[in-house]
C-alpha cells in the first residue's frame, strides 16, 4: 500500500503554511481571476498576451496551492528536543571541521524548515543524518562529493 510522505515541521511552520494557503485561496485567487477577466475584455484571445500571461499565472497559483495543501495534509509535527546529551531535531550543535579547524554551529530542523544559508539543516540531509543521536565529544565522518569530511561535536544545546 502506498503511503504519502510525511513532512517534518514545527507547529510554527505548519501555521505559516496554513496562513499562506488561506491567502493564496482567497486574496491571490481573486486577483488572478480579475486579471483574466480584464484580459478577456481586450477582445480576440488568440493574440492576447495579457490573457496568456494571466492563464499561466493561474496555473502557477493552482500548482502552488496543491503543493501547500499536500504539505499541510501530510505534516508531521516535531517537537524540539530538550535533551542536550545527544543530537535531535531542535538541537543546536557546534562542530569542528577536523581538516579545516573551523567551528560552526548548526540547528537541526525538519526538512520544511531547512535553510543552509543560516545554518539550519534538515535531519534528512547527509550532514543532519550524520549528526543525529551523536554525543558531545564524538567524532564522525560524512561522505560528500568532495570526499570524506571529518567532524567532532563540541557542544549540544
Amino acid at each position: 500500500m502506498y503511503r504519502e510522505a510525511k513532512y517534518k515541521m514545527s507547529e510554527e511552520r505548519l501555521k505559516e503554511l496554513k496562513d499562506e494557503l488561506v491567502y493564496l485561496q482567497t486574496v491571490r485567487e481573486k486577483e488572478v481571476a480579475q486579471q483574466i477577466k480584464e484580459a478577456r475584455s481586450f477582445g480576440d484571445l488568440t493574440e492576447n498576451s495579457e490573457y496568456d500571461e494571466a492563464k499561466t499565472e493561474q496555473g502557477k497559483l493552482y500548482s502552488k496551492i496543491a503543493e501547500i495543501k499536500n504539505l499541510v495534509e501530510n505534516a508531521e509535527i516535531v517537537k524540539a528536543s530538550s535533551k542536550t546529551d545527544s543530537v535531535g531535531i531542535g538541537s543546536k550543535v557546534t562542530v569542528r571541521d577536523l581538516e579545516m579547524g573551523v567551528d560552526e554551529t548548526y540547528e537541526i530542523v525538519g526538512s520544511q524548515e531547512a535553510d543552509p544559508a543560516v545554518f539550519r539543516i534538515s535531519d534528512d540531509s547527509p550532514f543532519g543524518k550524520g549528526l543525529m543521536e551523536r554525543k558531545k565529544g564524538e567524532s564522525f565522518e560524512i561522505e560528500a562529493p568532495a570526499g570524506i569530511l571529518k567532524f567532532k561535536i563540541l557542544k549540544i544545546e
